[in-house]
């Protein structure tokens, strides 16, 4: 009889979490959509279509995706995924370069708000093993108008403070380290300007304490469970003009940019064979350049 081992166990306890924060998620944003007032958010309530999808070299996950009348596009996803990295792609992953076998598992969500008045928000945390293995992740929101895109206003405040206390519950050394990495990652070098108001981000992250970081990582995408839905509902009733709209849409761009340029996980996903649909549910549904 073969017996699982501490790193089986460790892994059937990530994926089962992410599941369960997945379906957290979607109760928490179709609620959302069941609440708008029908005056600025006719039609009926959005709701979420989970489909899923098998990884030809290994895994697979469920992808969440909702159209609708207060999120224009939002995707809630779950991955659990192995098999044998590329070499390019082992020689970047410690402890994959002389043995390529990988495991990975994660959720994500990225929420695109019709309301101008209303931040997009991203998180995702994920556990990868190779010979090795770790937690990454973190949560980031994105404002669209410029008296929301500032450190001191309200809906960044209330952002911040979410996951100021998830890290502190366990190292209060590490907010202030994963908030400057998340405001170092999530900039565009090209334009010389930060994506949104941040958030935190760590990545190949090992404490020696898996049970601690296990913990912290839970934590994380509590904090956004608890912070976006509440920011979304802070702005709920509130109307927007078409100059605020064609703003948003504009600013949009810039995560367009971010995402094809330069984020870590669209990479990652479309060079293991991850579903490309679920993969690119983070590109707004529409976005305008000058």
């Amino acid at each position: 009889m073969t017996t699982a081992t501490d790193l089986d166990i460790r892994k059937q306890a990530a994926e089962t979490w992410f599941r369960q924060l997945q379906a957290r998620l979607v109760a928490a944003l179709e609620a959302i959509e069941d609440d708008a007032p029908a005056d600025l958010y006719p039609g009926a309530p959005g709701r979420f279509e989970l489909e899923p999808w098998v990884r030809a070299e290994g895994g697979g996950g469920t992808m969440g995706l909702m159209r609708g009348r207060v999120f224009e596009k939002v995707g809630v996803h779950v991955s659990v995924v192995h098999g044998a990295l590329s070499p390019e792609m082992a020689k970047t992953m410690p402890g994959a370069e002389d043995d390529p076998r990988f495991f990975a598992t994660g959720v994500s969500v990225i929420a695109h708000p019709l309301n101008p008045n209303m931040p997009t928000g991203h998180m995702n945390t994920r556990f990868i093993a190779t010979t090795q293995s770790w937690f990454g992740g973190g949560g980031d929101l994105t404002p669209w108008l410029a008296d929301q895109r500032r450190d001191d206003a309200p809906d960044a405040l209330a952002f911040h403070a979410a996951f100021k206390a998830a890290c502190d519950a366990h190292d209060p050394a590490w907010h202030g380290k994963y908030k400057a990495e998340c405001d170092a990652y999530f900039f565009l070098p090209h334009r010389g300007e930060a994506r949104g108001v941040g958030g935190v981000f760590y990545d190949r992250h090992n404490s020696g304490d898996p049970a601690r970081d296990f913990a912290f990582t839970k934590d994380v995408g509590l904090a956004f469970l608890e912070a976006y839905p509440a920011i979304c509902r802070r702005h709920l009733a509130e109307p927007w003009t078409d100059a605020e709209r064609e703003e948003q849409l504009m600013r949009r761009g810039r995560y367009v940019e971010f995402n094809l340029l330069y984020d870590r996980g669209t990479i990652f996903g479309l060079k293991t064979g991850g579903k490309i649909e679920s993969i690119l549910s983070s590109m707004p549904p529409t976005v305008r350049w000058p």
